[in-house]
C-alpha cells in the first residue's frame, strides 16, 4: 500500500502510450510470414515488405515499446518468462502502466486504460490475458482488493463497484443488466459529464466478484450479439470500476474521496480502414463506422486545440466518445496500450494502428482529485432536487429557455416539454443517489451477495451437466465469446426453431425458420433433419436433403440457417471413445468455416499451396460468411438483391501484376442489374445492413431513404461491363494486327466483341507495308536501343447487354501509362463506335520493355451505365428468386477472366505473320536461285541485297550462307570478293 501511495505516478498530464508486439499466430505461421517491426528502446520501427528501397522504415517513439513477439521461455505452468533482456513480460507490463493506474486510484484520480488494435492483434493478452499470464486488468484488481486488505478498516472504509456496457450500431447496452430495445440513453449531467441512465452498477468484495460479474457481461453479450446478429469484434467495451474512500479528515469531517477506473476495449481498429470504399456515399454514413471515424476526429480536434487551435472537439458526434469526453481531454489520467501484428501480411493494418497511437501521445489531460466532504454531497443533491422541484412545480412555462428569438411558440413549446422531461429524469436519478448514499456499504455488498450465490449455484449447476449430457454449444470468431450459449439435447425429440414456434430450444438468427430442425434418439445414436423443407442447415460443411436424417457425432459442427453455428457435444461418444484410444481434437471457428468452404467448392486443402494461394483462400474463406449473412439479410428484408463472390486477376484489373482480388458482385434479382463492389466496400455495406435488420427485427422503424439505404446504388452508376485482352507479343516482331477480341466479365461469360488494331507505323504516324524491310526483326533483341512506333485503333464494340446503353467508354493503361486512358463515352446504342485511335512511341526499346510485351496483356475495360428503362419481375419474393436460381450461384460466381486463351491466340498470329515474311524472303532467294541458276558463284552484295543487310535471316528454310574467298582472286582484290556457296 505504500508503494502504492510514492510518489512513482504517472509525470505529467499527456495520455501515456505503450505499444506491444506479439508473436507469430498459427495463420500467419501457415502462411510463412515475415516480421516486419523492430524495437530499440522507445521507438517502434516497421518495414514496408512491398519496397526494398532505402526508405522504407517508419520509425515511432513512444513512452514504452514492448517487444514480446520471441525470446521467452515457458514455465511448467505456462507462464512466458523472458529469455532475455529485451522481452516485454505481463508483469513487466503491469509494473509499468497497472500500477500507476493504482496509485492514481488511490490518489483520487479517474483513469483509463484503452486498447487499440486490429482484431486478432493481442488487445486482449495485454488487457485479460490467459491462464498463468494474467493480464492489466485482473492484475491490477487483485492488487486493489490486496491493498484494501491491508489499510486500517476502522479509519477508512473502502467501497468499490463495478458496471460493464457495451456500444453497438452507436446504441449502449447494459451487460449485467435487461436488453433495452433501442439501447440506452446517455444523458448530460452539469457537473459528472456524460452518463448512461439506468446503468447497473454492482457492489463487489473481491476480484473474484468482478470476473463472475465479467462472465455474467460476456455471455450476455453473446445471447444479444447472436439475436441480433451482430458482430461482436465490431462492439466497444467499457468496464468501470468505482473506488470509494471514506474517512475523517483533520477537522473531524466525513470525506469521499472517488475514481472511476475505466477499462475500455475498443472495436477492431481494421473496421476504420476505408480502403477500397472510397468514393462510397456510405463509407461515413452507416452508424456501425461512426465510433471509430469520430474518435479519430477528437483526437485531431484536441491536438490543434492544445496547439492554440478554437475548434470545437466534437465530442457529442458518437456515443463513444460522449462517454469517454473525460478519459480524452478532461479529468482523467489516460493510458493506450496499442497491440501490433509483426506480420508482413498485416502491415497496412499496423502501419495505422502506429499512426493512431502517434496521434494518441500528443493530448495532454487536466486530473483533478475527486475528494469532497460526504455531507457537502448530500446537501447538494438536496439543494439541486430542491431547485429541479420547484422548475417542475410552476409547469412547462416556468421553465426558463435561452435564445428563443426567431423561433416559433410551438417550437418553444416543444423544447419546454423535452427540457421538463430531462428535469424529471435527473430528479429521479437524484433520488436514486440519495436512497443509495442513505444504505451502508454492507447493505449493499448483502444484497448483492445474496443475488450473486443464486447465479453461482446456476452456474455451477450448468457446469456439471455439460459434463454428461449432450448439448450444442456456440462457436463464434472472437474466442472470448465462444462456448458462452448452450442447448441441451435430451433423449426424446427435441425441436429447434424461432421463440414462435413449439421449440425445445429457440433460435433467433437469420434464416432460422419458425419450426427449422429436429433432433432424435435412434438406437442410442443423435440424428438431426430439416422440420421444414425451407429450412437451411448444414452438417460438418455439407448441406442435409429434406429427406435424410444425419447422424451427429460428438464434435459435430452445424449451421443453423445463414449465421447461427454451433458444435454439438456428446459426452457419451467422447468417453466411449476415450476408452478405446481415440483423442478428440477441439474444433474452432475458423475450422469450421473451412470446412463450408472446402465443401461448396470455394477453397481446397491446405497442402501444397503457395503464400499467395493461402491468402486468396484465406480471404476468400473469410468473406464467404458474410457473403451468407447479406443474401439472408436480403431474403428477411425482400430487398430483392444477390451477392456473389468475384476474383479477379491484375490483367483484367488492367494492371501488370499483382494478386487475384476477392470483390463481391451485387444483383438486382428484378432487373438483373449488378454493381462490383470491394471487399472493404461490401463489408461497410454489410454492416450497415446489419443495423438496418436489427430494427427490423425491433420492430423499429427500418426502412430508409436512398442515400441511407446499403442495399441501393444508383441505375446511373458507372459499372464494369466486360474486358478484352490483347497479348503483345507481336509488337517485338514489328507484326500488325486486327483483332475482334472477345469481351468477357468476371463471371467468363462473353458479353459481346472488341475491334483493336496496332499497326506498325513511322515516327509521322503513317502505317508500314510488310513489303518495308525495315520490319522484318527475327529476334527481338534487335529492337534494344532502337525507336518503335504503333497506332493503337479501338474502333467499335459489338453485342454488349442491352441494359448498358449509356456513357459507355474503354479505360485501358499501355505499359509506362500512371493513370487510365479513356476514349469518349457513346451513349444511345449497347454497340458503340468508339473511332478512338493513338500514336504509341518507344524510344528506345528497353529489355524491361521486351519483358512486358512477351508477357503482359493490354487489358481494355468497357464501363459504362445500366439502363433505367428496364422494368423487372417485382411480385415475387426474394427468397423465391434466389431459390429459382439453384444451387451453386455462389460457386459459379468465381471466375479468372481466360488470360491463357487470348495469350495463345495472340502467339499463334504472330507465329503465321513471321511464317508469312519469312515466306516473302525466301521468294526472293528463290528468284535470286533462278535469275542465276547458270553461275557457280554469286556475289555476296546481291544475296545482301536480297535478304536485307539488317537482317539476321538464321535458319530459314535450312539456307546457310558460306563465306569464303575465291581462289582466283588477286592481289589487288583480297578483301572484295567475297562470295558465298548456297546450298
Amino acid at each position: 500500500l505504500k508503494d502504492l501511495r510514492s510518489p512513482r505516478s504517472m509525470s505529467g498530464d499527456n495520455v501515456r502510450v505503450a505499444v506491444r508486439v506479439r508473436p507469430f499466430n498459427s495463420r500467419e505461421k501457415a502462411r510463412n510470414a515475415v516480421n516486419v517491426i523492430e524495437m530499440s528502446g522507445k521507438a517502434t520501427m516497421i518495414r514496408d515488405p512491398a519496397n526494398n528501397g532505402a526508405n522504407n522504415i517508419k520509425t515511432f517513439n513512444f513512452d514504452h515499446s514492448y517487444w514480446s513477439h520471441d525470446g521467452f521461455n515457458e514455465e511448467p505452468d505456462g507462464y512466458l518468462r523472458p529469455g532475455g533482456p529485451q522481452y516485454a513480460d505481463q508483469k513487466q507490463v503491469f509494473e509499468d502502466l497497472g500500477r500507476g493506474v493504482l496509485h492514481n486510484a488511490w490518489q483520487g484520480y479517474n483513469c483509463s486504460l484503452f486498447a487499440y488494435g486490429q482484431t486478432g492483434s493481442g488487445k486482449s493478452y495485454s488487457m485479460v490475458g490467459y491462464g498463468a499470464n494474467k493480464g492489466i486488468v485482473p492484475v491490477t484488481c487483485e492488487e486493489l482488493f490486496k491493498s484494501i486488505s491491508a489499510e486500517d478498516g476502522e479509519k477508512i472504509v473502502c467501497e468499490v463497484t463495478f458496471s460493464m456496457l457495451e456500444i453497438y450500431n452507436e446504441q449502449v447496452q447494459d451487460l449485467l443488466g435487461q436488453h433495452v430495445k433501442g439501447g440506452m440513453k446517455v444523458r448530460n449531467h452539469p457537473k459528472k459529464g456524460f452518463y448512461v441512465d439506468g446503468l447497473t452498477v454492482v457492489p463487489v468484495s473481491s476480484f473474484k466478484e468482478i470476473e463472475d460479474n465479467m462472465e455474467k457481461g460476456t455471455r450476455n453479450r453473446t445471447i444479444a450479439a447472436t439475436n441480433m446478429n451482430a458482430t461482436s469484434s465490431r462492439a466497444h467495451t467499457i468496464v468501470t470500476i468505482n473506488f470509494s474512500q471514506k474517512s475523517e479528515n483533520e477537522a473531524g469531517q466525513n470525506m469521499t474521496k472517488s475514481s472511476n477506473i475505466n477499462l475500455v476495449d475498443l472495436a477492431g481498429s481494421e473496421r476504420a480502414d476505408a480502403t477500397g470504399a472510397v468514393g462510397d456515399r456510405l463509407k461515413e454514413g452507416a452508424a456501425i463506422n461512426q465510433s471509430l471515424s469520430v474518435l479519430g476526429n477528437v483526437i485531431a480536434a484536441l491536438v490543434e486545440v492544445q496547439n492554440g487551435s478554437k475548434k470545437m472537439i466534437p465530442y457529442r458526434d458518437s456515443t463513444l466518445t460522449m462517454l469517454l469526453k473525460n478519459a480524452l481531454g478532461g479529468n482523467s489520467k489516460t493510458i493506450m496500450i496499442a497491440a501490433l501484428s509483426p506480420a508482413d501480411i498485416n502491415y497496412e493494418e499496423t502501419l495505422s494502428t502506429l499512426r493512431f497511437a502517434d496521434r494518441v501521445k500528443s493530448i495532454k489531460t487536466s486530473a483533478v482529485v475527486n475528494e469532497t466532504p460526504t455531507e457537502r454531497l448530500i446537501r447538494e443533491l438536496r439543494e439541486e432536487n430542491a431547485r429541479l422541484m420547484a422548475m417542475l412545480a410552476g409547469g412547462s412555462a416556468a421553465i426558463p429557455i435561452a435564445g428563443t428569438t426567431g423561433i416559433s411558440d410551438e417550437e418553444v413549446e416543444r423544447i419546454r416539454t423535452e427540457t421538463a422531461e430531462e428535469l424529471k429524469r435527473q430528479f429521479q436519478s437524484n433520488n436514486r443517489e440519495l436512497e443509495e448514499m442513505k444504505k451502508t456499504w454492507q447493505d449493499k455488498l448483502k444484497e448483492q451477495e445474496e443475488l450473486a450465490r443464486h447465479a453461482q449455484a446456476e452456474a455451477e449447476k450448468l457446469k456439471e451437466r455439460r459434463k454428461v449430457e449432450a448439448h450444442f454449444w456456440n462457436m463464434n470468431e472472437d474466442p472470448s465469446l465462444e462456448g458462452v450459449m448452450c442447448h441441451f439435447v435430451g433423449d426424446k425429440d427435441t425441436l429447434i426453431g424461432r421463440a414462435t414456434g413449439p421449440n425445445t430450444i429457440t433460435l433467433s438468427g437469420l434464416n432460422i425458420l419458425e419450426r427449422h430442425a429436429k433432433i432424435s434418439m435412434v438406437d442410442g445414436k443423435y440424428f438431426i433433419k430439416k422440420a421444414t423443407p425451407e429450412a437451411k442447415i448444414l452438417v460438418d460443411g455439407a448441406a442435409i436433403s429434406n429427406k435424410d436424417a444425419v447422424q451427429l457425432h460428438h464434435f459435430s459442427r452445424v449451421l443453423f440457417g445463414s449465421s447461427s453455428l454451433f458444435c454439438f457435444t456428446w459426452p457419451a461418444e467422447r468417453d466411449s471413445g476415450a476408452k478405446a484410444g481415440r483423442t478428440w481434437k477441439t474444433p474452432t471457428y475458423e475450422d469450421a468455416q473451412q470446412e463450408i468452404a472446402e465443401r461448396s467448392g470455394l477453397a481446397r486443402h491446405r497442402a501444397g499451396m503457395s503464400k499467395e494461394d493461402l491468402l486468396l483462400q484465406e480471404e476468400l474463406v473469410s468473406i464467404m460468411p458474410h457473403v451468407n449473412e447479406a443474401n439472408a439479410i436480403s431474403e428477411e428484408l425482400d430487398s430483392k438483391r444477390l451477392f456473389e463472390i468475384v476474383l479477379i486477376s491484375a490483367a483484367a484489373r488492367g494492371l501488370k501484376e499483382g494478386p487475384v482480388q476477392v470483390m463481391v458482385k451485387m444483383v438486382d434479382l428484378a432487373t438483373e442489374h449488378s454493381w462490383l463492389w470491394t471487399r472493404n466496400k461490401f463489408l461497410s455495406r454489410k454492416y450497415a445492413m446489419q443495423a438496418m435488420y436489427q430494427n427490423f427485427i425491433a420492430g423499429e422503424k427500418w426502412q430508409l431513404p436512398s442515400e441511407e439505404d446499403p442495399f441501393y446504388e444508383p441505375y446511373d452508376a458507372e459499372v464494369h461491363i466486360a474486358t478484352a485482352l490483347l497479348y503483345l507479343q507481336f509488337i517485338g516482331y514489328l507484326i500488325e494486327t486486327r483483332e475482334v477480341c472477345p469481351l468477357t466479365n468476371f463471371r467468363g461469360a462473353e458479353q459481346g466483341h472488341l475491334e483493336v488494331s496496332m499497326v506498325p507505323c513511322s515516327p509521322q504516324g503513317a502505317p508500314l507495308q510488310d513489303t518495308d524491310d525495315d520490319l522484318f526483326v527475327e529476334d527481338t533483341r534487335e529492337l534494344l536501343g532502337r525507336r518503335i512506333d504503333y497506332l493503337l485503333q479501338i474502333s467499335a464494340a459489338q453485342g454488349l447487354p442491352a441494359k448498358f446503353d449509356k456513357n459507355i467508354m474503354c479505360k485501358y493503361r499501355f505499359h509506362e501509362d500512371k493513370d487510365d486512358v479513356c476514349t469518349s463515352p457513346i451513349s444511345g446504342t449497347n454497340s458503340p463506335q468508339f473511332k478512338y485511335e493513338r500514336r504509341i512511341t518507344i524510344n528506345p526499346v528497353t529489355q524491361e520493355f521486351l519483358d512486358y510485351i512477351e508477357s503482359k496483356p493490354l487489358s481494355i475495360q468497357i464501363f459504362g451505365q445500366q439502363s433505367t428503362s428496364i422494368k423487372g419481375n417485382t411480385q415475387a419474393s426474394t427468397v423465391d428468386m434466389m431459390r429459382s436460381l439453384g444451387p451453386g450461384r455462389l460457386k459459379e460466381g468465381m471466375f479468372k477472366v481466360d488470360e491463357e486463351s487470348a495469350r495463345l491466340r495472340m502467339e499463334n498470329l504472330t507465329l503465321m505473320r513471321r511464317l508469312q515474311r519469312m515466306a516473302l524472303r525466301l521468294g526472293r532467294v528463290e528468284r535470286l536461285l533462278h535469275d542465276n541458276k547458270n553461275r557457280d558463284m554469286i556475289p555476296l552484295r546481291e544475296v545482301e541485297r536480297a535478304l536485307h543487310p539488317n537482317s539476321r535471316f538464321k535458319a530459314a528454310a535450312r539456307m546457310i550462307i558460306m563465306s569464303k574467298r575465291s581462289p582466283n582472286a588477286s592481289p589487288t582484290t583480297k578483301g572484295q570478293s567475297e562470295v558465298c556457296s548456297i546450298q
